[in-house]
């Protein structure tokens, strides 16, 4: 096998690693697929976009704070002013020969030892970084003088923006590689630091300077390594045989064993013995007898970036506890492996013993267990896991768990059923001692899922129930969410989303009284982010428009006895949505408290979306009022589907009446806006609905929303006061809201024709239930103005009506909403 320069990189790597005196083996046969010449490397690219972000924030900085990196250049050359003159000097003559000699005489070295490919890809990046500091140096900034360059590079002096000797020396030096070589690091460093500690002195370059040459040096650098490939550096099948033979384990063949792309290496490993003599590890310990008597797992250095962003989003997102560290070095993850394995072993798990640990080269780490022949859990034959294997497997969890080791993967192919029948627990590479509940309970949740995949909850639940008993099943229960899961059962989850809610109430059957409410996992959801995003752009959007208005000139020709007229229709809007609540439930509920829940709703719907909040208060609400779950969910969900229906009826109905006046709204006629905004939401909706998987996210989702809405509403047809009920709700919540914004138009010398409003309201309202920010805020401001705009206010009449408008409606109520919700809880209404 030959390297990427055609020289025999594995005898080089063999020779390196061997101590003094140890031969590797001659001529042992491995098994494996063809390795590589180039491997790109997820480190590369998280390393390039670093640098990329490291550069942007640098411009944004100075772009913001020039005063701030203009004065730090002064201070530093006011304060190298006083340094002898004499090491000034040699200082520069030392980094003006180093800053060259020593990369040139490292990359000799390196070609020596047959190592030219990585040479060569870190000349190419020199060569890159050199041609855009030029192009930078002579075109860019000279067509854009006095810019973020300026303040950027400069640092106000009259020196060339970017450092063409430095920048190319970092990405040559990022590219080429000197990890484990800490002396030729610490010249190479020591030479550049050097260069720049002269440019700073002599003023010929800022401290921000600096820092984007380093950003931009090692953004190259990394770039250039992930576009080309770097060479392989993972050893081969042949090297790990030889750490093998210098621990005394004589291997006589190794085979690779297929695995996923982002799992470590494994190989199984024969080893040689006299006849009759049992084969023994590096402690005289006696190794099973058996054609592969090792399982052999190689770590290397370049997989432990792999998946690294999904392990920083899990950690970021999930409460401490929950997951475990999202980077680990090499030396890191062969010691918590290995302790994980003792650890189990001394446990009594059963589990396949480790017999020896090693580094192979500067690259990489092997664990050698030994083998046993079996099955992981999910190629097990459906009629081969019977209730002993099951009662095993929970065997082994609760050794686990009765020493406080949290598995942490306890998959399918974690679980090894082998030949002889037992099970085993394997693969503890993300395992933690001394493990806390919280982990030790997920470890239960997530076998209780894993188990269940394969036989059914009900199987599931009553095997772990046999061995664990009633009482660690029932904490299990909060656990049992998606985010709580792994990746790989997470997906599988996906395609039985009853599987989980099956498990919780085989366990709520064992044991009715426990608290069945999820732990909350999450630090935040990635909805929170969503409304983050959302309300950012309302207030890009919304505060230029403030700053346009002059608000103390409105304010003081407004008639504000229209703010009244506003401020009691939007008082109505609370007894309309009471009695539209009322009209969709057969059974008798009070008026007065069921208008408190609705004005107790503008306190909640702070924190959550418009449209969620109303379901949700209302559907407790019910529930405390003695109407069974199923019946007022049904209720809540026959109101909401009323009140859609009536929304998109009236829209179309002001929309049409609007257009066919000849007024300021013209630009809203139905044969325009109204027309085309419908039929391209349908053609919207067409083309998604042919989306297998956004079919079915609707599909459940309107189930969930209305299922056993039509026999709720055909209890309620039956009494014609209700219907007159609920439907004069609806249509009383819409004209408050109508009113309430015809006001606030007039209280600001504004008029529009009442259809108009109408209609602004309705689009407005529309889009505000839509919106992931908390009562639509941001999005319902930005519609309300831009279709008032468009409806002929100007836009300082538009903003303002807009912002009495949400002050009536949203923010005025949320000190009463907020007494009322505490009331309502105190008297255990909610």
């Amino acid at each position: 096998m030959t390297g990427p320069d055609g020289g025999a990189a594995v005898t080089q790597t063999q020779e390196e690693t061997a101590p003094p005196g140890t031969a590797a083996p001659v001529g042992v046969p491995v098994e494996e697929p063809a390795r590589p010449d180039r491997i790109r490397r997820s480190s590369d690219a998280i390393r390039f976009a670093a640098a990329v972000a490291g550069l942007v924030g640098i411009m944004l900085l100075v772009s913001f704070a020039q005063q701030t990196t203009h004065g730090l250049q002064t201070d530093i050359a006011e304060g190298t002013a006083h340094a002898p003159r004499f090491l000034l000097t040699l200082a520069t003559l030392v980094s003006s020969f180093g800053v060259l000699a020593v990369p040139v005489a490292f990359a000799v070295e390196r070609l020596f030892h047959k190592d030219g490919v990585r040479v060569a890809i870190a000349l190419l990046a020199a060569v890159i970084a050199f041609v855009l500091t030029v192009l930078l140096d002579d075109l860019v900034v000279p067509a854009a003088p006095g810019g973020v360059l300026d303040s950027l590079i400069w640092g106000g002096t009259d020196t060339a923006p970017v450092h063409t000797d430095i920048t190319p020396v970092i990405a040559f030096v990022t590219a080429v590689g000197m990890a484990g070589r800490t002396r030729w690091q610490a010249v190479t460093w020591t030479m550049i630091g050097l260069a720049a500690l002269t440019g700073l002195t002599a003023a010929t370059a800022s401290v921000a300077a600096l820092a984007a040459t380093y950003c931009l040096g090692s953004a190259i650098g990394h770039g250039t390594l992930y576009a080309v490939g770097t060479p392989n550096p993972r050893p081969p099948g042949t090297a790990v045989l030889a750490a093998l033979e210098r621990l005394g384990l004589r291997p006589v063949r190794g085979r690779q064993v297929p695995g996923a792309a982002d799992d470590p290496r494994r190989y199984t490993v024969a080893t040689a013995h006299s006849p009759g003599e049992a084969p023994t590890d590096a402690t005289g310990r006696a190794l099973p007898r058996g054609d592969w008597q090792l399982r052999v797992t190689v770590l290397d250095r370049d997989q432990q970036t792999a998946g690294l962003l999904y392990r920083v989003w899990r950690l970021v997102r999930l409460r401490s506890g929950s997951t475990r560290r999202a980077l680990r070095s090499l030396r890191r993850s062969l010691e918590q492996e290995s302790l994980m394995a003792y650890a189990m072993e001394s446990a009594g798990v059963r589990t396949p013993r480790l017999v020896a640990t090693c580094e192979v080269g500067t690259e990489a780490a092997l664990l050698a267990y030994e083998h046993v022949p079996g099955r992981p859990l999910d190629a097990v034959l459906d009629a081969e896991i019977t209730d002993e294997l099951l009662d095993d497997v929970w065997q082994q969890l609760r050794r686990l768990q009765a020493a406080r080791l949290a598995h942490r993967r306890l998959e399918g192919d974690a679980i090894l059923v082998g030949d002889d029948g037992r099970v085993r627990v394997v693969d503890p590479r993300s395992g933690e001692i001394a493990a806390g509940d919280l982990a030790l309970r997920i470890d239960l949740a997530q076998l209780l899922t894993t188990v269940a995949l394969r036989v059914g909850p009900e199987r599931a639940v009553r095997s772990a129930a046999r061995v664990l008993g009633d009482g660690p099943l029932a904490g299990a229960v909060p656990l049992l969410q998606r985010v709580a899961l792994s990746r790989s059962t997470r997906a599988a989850v996906r395609q039985d989303r009853e599987l989980l809610p099956r498990i919780r109430e085989q366990i709520l059957r064992l044991k009715p009284e426990i608290e069945a409410a999820p732990v909350r996992l999450e630090r935040f959801r990635p909805r929170t982010i969503l409304s983050i995003v959302a309300l950012t752009a309302a207030a890009y959007i919304v505060v230029p428009q403030l700053s346009s208005v002059n608000l103390p000139t409105l304010i003081a020709q407004a008639e504000w006895w229209w703010a009244a007229v506003g401020l009691a229709a939007a008082a109505v809007t609370y007894l309309a949505a009471a009695l539209m609540l009322m009209g969709f439930v057969p059974e008798r509920l009070p008026l007065g408290r069921t208008v408190l829940v609705q004005l107790a709703a503008s306190f909640v719907k702070l924190v959550a979306p418009a449209a969620v909040t109303g379901v949700a208060l209302n559907t407790r609400y019910l529930q405390r009022s003695g109407v069974r779950p199923g019946p007022a969910v049904a209720s809540v969900g026959a109101s909401q589907l009323m009140g859609m229906v009536v929304h998109i009826l009236l829209l179309i109905v002001f929309g049409f009446i609007t257009g066919s006046t000849h007024n300021a709204t013209k630009d809203l006629t139905p044969s325009r806006t109204v027309v085309i905004v419908l039929l391209g939401l349908a053609v919207l909706t067409g083309i998604a609905l042919t989306i297998p998987k956004v079919r079915r996210f609707v599909a459940a989702r309107l189930r969930a929303m209305f299922s056993g809405v039509v026999p709720r509403l055909v209890d309620v047809l039956q009494s014609p006061r209700k219907i007159v009920q609920g439907v004069g709700g609806t249509l009383l919540l819409t004209a408050g809201f109508v009113v309430c914004l015809d006001a606030c138009v007039r209280a600001f010398g504004g008029s529009l024709p009442w259809t108009a409003v109408a209609v602004v309201f309705l689009t407005g309202n529309a889009l505000g239930s839509a919106a992931p920010t908390p009562g639509g805020l941001g999005a319902v401001e930005g519609a309300l103005t831009l279709a008032l705009t468009i409806s002929g206010l100007t836009a300082d009449t538009a903003t303002s009506a807009v912002l009495l408008f949400r002050l009536l409606t949203f923010w005025l109520p949320v000190l009463p909403g907020w007494a009322a919700f505490a009331y309502l809880q105190r008297k255990e209404a909610i």
